[in-house]
Parts: structure tokens; C-alpha cells; sequence
């Protein structure tokens, strides 16, 4: 026999590793905080500092003690964002307790509220793009 037969096969053994050390449980936890979040603020909140407002991002740490929650509003007024972290902070032992009903996770996070500038950010970008655009093009008709 040649020693490739006597060999024993060769098995793969798979084996499951803890929920911690699986990165996209993380991921699918803050989701899901973002998506009730959503709700218990479009719906349950009635505190008036508080508008219309866009969730965009949930961080979570892995030990799920803290969340920071980022969020947009239509309006950019910097007295308008500071009204609703004021209002969001001080609604966030109420918000956390909604978010408590909603889930089953052991250890529910404490929610730190964040104004998110990026879409603004984003705008500003595309205007200095288009007139940097617009720029060449009328360079390139003159030369």
C-alpha cells in the first residue's frame, strides 16, 4: 500500500466560537438598536427640543456599555442641533428604557447622542467639486 492509503483521512473539524468573538453580531446589535431608536423617537418621544430628526449610525462597544448614536436634522442651525442633544440627552434614561422593552441583549447601553455633520460635510464637498468642474470647463473653452 502506498502511505497515502495507510494515512487516516484527513477531517475538518469545525468548531463554534463564542458570540463575543464573532464581529457581525455587533454590528447586527447596533442595527437593530438604530432601527428601534428610530421608532421610540419618531413615535414615543414627545419632548418639543426634540423635531424631526434622522438616525444615521450606531456605535456600540464590544462590552455593550455605550452607544453612540449619530443623527441628521433638515435643519443645520447650530442653536437648533444643541436644543435637540439637549432634549435627546435628558430623554435617554426614558429612550433607554424603551429600548429595554424592545430588546433582550444583557446589558442594555447607555446612549450618547452625537449630531452628525457628515451629510453637510458631503454637500459642501460636491458644491466646491462642481465649481471646480465648472472652473475647467471654462478653461478649457477659453484655451
Amino acid at each position: 500500500m502506498s502511505p497515502a492509503a495507510t494515512a487516516a483521512p484527513s477531517a475538518i473539524i469545525i468548531m463554534a466560537k463564542h458570540s463575543k468573538s464573532i464581529p457581525g453580531r455587533g454590528l447586527r446589535v447596533a442595527d437593530q438598536i438604530q432601527r428601534d431608536l428610530a421608532e421610540i423617537v419618531a413615535y414615543d418621544l414627545k419632548d418639543p427640543r426634540v423635531g424631526m430628526i434622522t438616525i444615521t449610525e450606531v456605535q456600540i462597544t464590544p462590552d455593550y456599555a455605550h452607544a453612540k448614536v449619530f443623527f441628521t436634522m433638515l435643519n443645520d442651525d447650530p442653536e437648533a442641533i444643541q436644543n435637540t442633544v439637549t432634549g435627546l440627552s435628558k430623554a435617554a434614561g426614558f429612550i433607554r428604557g424603551q429600548l429595554g422593552r424592545r430588546l433582550t441583549i444583557h446589558t442594555l447601553p447607555e446612549l450618547h447622542f452625537v449630531h452628525d455633520n457628515s451629510t453637510a460635510r458631503g454637500i459642501e464637498l460636491s458644491k466646491l467639486i462642481d465649481q471646480a468642474v465648472a472652473s475647467r470647463a471654462k478653461d478649457a473653452e477659453e484655451g
